[in-house]
């Protein structure tokens, strides 16, 4: 679990957290503790405000974003496998083979909405 604060964003166009992929074996959840945060998990999109939460099941395609230009504050649970892949992202020397990168961790990037 990883909470994580982020400073805001906006819906014209959303500021994408993270882009559109799956993962093959993992669920995935988030726990908003401040603002919101809106998903599009395959063809739905809905907003999940403070005190509310949201879990993705393996297999379904799912980005987020904050809709709103105020923070927000969440929590995410999710498995090592995620947890590895989202340090691997952060990794300040990038890389080459996004797609290759998220197949190591079990996962599918699909690409930015």
């Amino acid at each position: 679990m990883t909470e994580v604060i982020d400073p805001g964003g906006g819906t014209d166009p959303p500021t994408f957290i993270a882009p559109l992929h799956i993962h093959d074996r993992d669920d995935e959840a988030w726990y908003v503790l401040e603002g919101a945060l809106a998903f599009r998990v395959d063809a739905s999109e809905l907003e999940v405000p403070a005190g509310g939460g949201i879990v993705v099941p393996c297999g379904a395609a799912h980005t987020f974003w904050n809709p709103s230009p105020r923070p927000a504050r969440y929590l995410i649970v999710m498995t090592a496998t995620i947890h590895r892949l989202v340090e691997a992202l952060h990794d300040p020397q990038g890389h080459a083979d996004m797609s290759a990168l998220f197949r190591e961790h079990d996962s599918t990037l699909i690409g930015w909405p």
